[in-house]
């Protein structure tokens, strides 16, 4: 927000006060609440960033747009396509803008690409092979690998590749995976899935137990697409028909989160409650998609027990 000259950190909230006050402190927000109520009844806060735990998203977007407030919620919009629902449900009723927080969608090089594969530069994709994997430091209290928080690797960072599928390719016709789990949270620490299209396959990872190129890689019948890492938040690509290869770079304004925040803005500024780059049927159809990888799996969180 800092790097965007119409942005203005006005007011953050947390459960607790001290640690709104550190942040607050940290990142030059005006104020500073102990309860989220107070922030969403701030007259001054236009639009709220929803950060916390998964599980709390749906309940939070919609007390904020019940407030008369705008909405950017963090990935996964929520726990299941049923939740994401009852958001979008409220963004329609009270008017307000909503938007799934998933930056990657809004990086030029992402942007790019699409266009470029959408004009027919690699003919028809015929296979996506993309991960994202790193080697978790983090113990079994962290909200990745707490089974009641909503965790595990398939919404936390399979919603990644699964994503650039979809953006691809829309909905597969078909979904195969499998997991490895945590033997005491019980949350995926490793997943495998296969998407199925009618003329094309995407081999996706995710995971906590080890690093990975994550070199995202898109493969048509006249040429190929290689997204540099870290290919989620890319400054660069190349596309390679035959013996020539052509390399491209769009350096992001800051890791590239501002994109969102400029997207929101200009959604704001149009009067739209949605936007056309990352709609609400484009966040449905994404969690539809990871519910499916986590019935395949057999994974279940509490709150859907």
């Amino acid at each position: 927000m800092a790097l965007i000259e119409d942005a203005e950190l006005t007011a953050v909230a947390s459960r607790s006060l001290q640690k709104a006050e550190e942040f607050a402190s940290n990142y030059q927000s005006k104020k500073a609440y102990g309860s989220y109520d107070e922030l969403f009844s701030d007259p001054e806060v236009e639009i709220v960033y929803i950060a916390t735990p998964h599980i709390s998203h749906a309940e939070l977007s919609i007390q904020a747009m019940e407030h008369g407030k705008h909405v950017l919620c963090e990935k996964p919009l929520a726990l299941n396509v049923k939740e994401a629902s009852s958001m979008i449900e409220v963004s329609h009723r009270t008017d307000m803008f909503f938007m799934e927080a998933l930056w990657t969608r809004f990086n030029p090089n992402i942007i790019e690409i699409k266009q470029k594969i959408d004009a027919g530069e690699i003919g028809e994709i015929s296979y996506i092979n993309a991960d994202f994997s790193f080697k978790a430091p983090y113990g079994i209290t962290n909200r990745t690998l707490a089974l009641e928080l909503g965790g595990g690797a398939i919404l936390d960072i399979g919603i990644y590749p699964a994503f650039l599928t979809y953006l691809l390719l829309g909905k597969p016709k078909e979904i195969m995976a499998t997991s490895l789990f945590h033997p005491e949270t019980g949350c995926d620490m490793q997943s495998s899935m296969t998407f199925v299209y009618d003329h094309a396959q995407a081999v996706l990872y995710s995971g906590f137990t080890t690093n990975s190129d994550m070199v995202a890689k898109i493969y048509g019948t006249e040429g190929q697409i290689f997204i540099d890492k870290i290919w989620h938040m890319t400054q660069g690509y190349s596309l390679v028909k035959g013996d020539k290869k052509e390399t491209f770079e769009n350096k992001t304004l800051g890791l590239s989160y501002s994109y969102e925040i400029m997207e929101c803005h200009k959604c704001l500024r149009l009067g739209k409650i949605q936007s056309d780059l990352w709609s609400h049927q484009n966040s449905l159809d994404l969690i539809s998609i990871l519910d499916q990888v986590r019935a395949t799996v057999g994974l279940k969180y509490p709150q859907e027990s």
